[in-house]
């Protein structure tokens, strides 16, 4: 039986650099991936933040900046605005993976792919002994001081230590298309209740001359297969001609809600495991990374002190709690309060964001990773959007200590 100080149980963003972390502590790491190869299948449509490239330190998969984004109505009127400076990165995603697990095995850790998480044999007492199956469907099993559990929106481990309570799973669907027009230069985003009920479709450049076109949508009992259709269709007329050809699909769900408790005794979630995805957009891939630093500066004096009790690692939850909490509970809310609109309802505060001023707004101050401040501020500004979100002000007036961290905008040059 394989013994480990910390077996990580998948070898995405969040898994992957958990385990390159502890690693360089000097604890004995084993990483586990259920897949034949990291990084595949892809997992989402790779638009992120500098933060993300600042934390992988990984420039060679970043396959085009992208300066601003054009916001499409049901009616596709649209409100479009422009940065002088990248304000997100158009990444190879599998690519990110790779990077991330490379750099994990180069500061010690080992991995095994084909290898499945199947629980536990017996209660997680002194150690945990984890149950997998591995290559040729041969049983094992694996004993490990702590157990990070970084399996994506499904989780297995979440299952297993029983930290797991419901949150709302929207179906993705995506598809990417080797020529596509449109300006590469811009992201573009869609909403509407035919297109998109529940958060939003888009269009991505993908940096040689296609596009990333996608969808994610409540779980209302159509597939998303069916809004992703409606949005190609309304793509195609916006283009005065169909996308054609898509070179490959990704099917996945987005985890949007709270776990009540990320830890426990001798387990970490991180990621999607943890439900850590943006509530207002659905990306992950930051918040995951920089959940699994906090993690690890528990974890690891944990495993020094040999204290791995619920209550030592409860200060990973805290951690998150502080820097997170109050944006991603301002994020739910403003989501709830959206989710009520009508397509009319829409389209009448895309006209209120027209207001002159606003998009200079949203070039200074919008932040994907932190988009409430932004909305703070339009609200501030715009009379019309506050007649329409008068239930928006209570929500994000609170707690105007914190801020996002910064961005600045200038070094993203080194990125291009």
């Amino acid at each position: 039986m394989t013994a480990v100080d910390v077996l990580v149980v998948g070898a995405g963003p969040a898994g992957s650099t958990a385990a390159e972390r502890l690693a360089r502590h000097g604890h004995s790491v084993l990483v586990i991936e259920e897949h034949g190869r990291v990084g595949y299948p892809v997992q989402c449509a790779g638009l992120v933040s500098r933060r993300v490239l600042d934390l992988a330190k990984a420039p060679q998969v970043v396959r085009r900046p992208v300066h601003g984004a054009t916001v499409f109505s049901p009616q596709l009127k649209s409100l479009s605005f422009r940065a002088p400076e990248p304000r997100a990165f158009v990444i190879d995603r599998a690519g990110l993976d790779i990077a991330l697990a490379d750099r994990a095995a180069n500061a010690g850790a080992a991995f095994e792919t084909e290898t499945r998480f199947d629980g536990l044999v017996g209660p997680p007492n002194g150690s945990v002994r984890a149950k997998v199956t591995r290559h040729g469907n041969r049983p094992g099993e694996i004993e490990a001081r702590i157990v990070v559990g970084a399996d994506g929106v499904a989780s297995a481990v979440a299952r297993a230590f029983r930290l797991r309570r419901p949150v709302e799973i929207l179906p993705a669907f995506e598809a990417e298309f080797p020529q596509s027009p449109g300006d590469p230069d811009l992201v573009e985003v869609y909403v509407g209740n035919t297109i998109s009920p529940g958060l939003f479709g888009w269009w991505i450049p993908d940096g040689a001359g296609g596009a990333r076109v996608g969808v994610a949508s409540n779980a209302d009992g159509t597939p998303a297969r069916v809004y992703y259709e409606h949005l190609v269709a309304q793509i195609g007329r916006r283009f005065g001609q169909p996308l054609r050809n898509p070179t490959g699909y990704l099917v996945s769900g987005i985890p949007i809600g709270t776990v009540p408790n990320i830890s426990g005794p001798r387990i970490v979630l991180v990621g999607d495991a943890a439900a850590q995805a943006k509530p207002l957009s659905g990306g992950g891939i930051y918040t995951g990374m920089r959940a699994a630093e906090l993690a690890v500066d528990v974890v690891h004096e944990a495993l020094v002190d040999d204290d791995l009790s619920a209550a030592r690692l409860s200060r990973y939850d805290e951690s998150w709690r502080r820097e997170f909490g109050e944006e991603f509970d301002k994020a739910q809310y403003l989501r709830r309060l959206f989710l009520k609109f009508s397509d009319t309802e829409l389209e009448a505060i895309l006209e209120a964001l027209k207001e002159s001023g606003t998009t200079e707004t949203i070039v200074a101050f919008g932040d994907i990773d932190f988009p409430t401040h932004v909305v703070r501020r339009l609200l501030r500004q715009s009379p019309s959007l506050l007649r329409l979100l008068p239930k928006a002000v209570g929500a994000l007036w609170g707690g105007e200590g914190r801020r996002a961290p910064d961005l600045d905008f200038v070094s993203d040059r080194a990125h291009q």
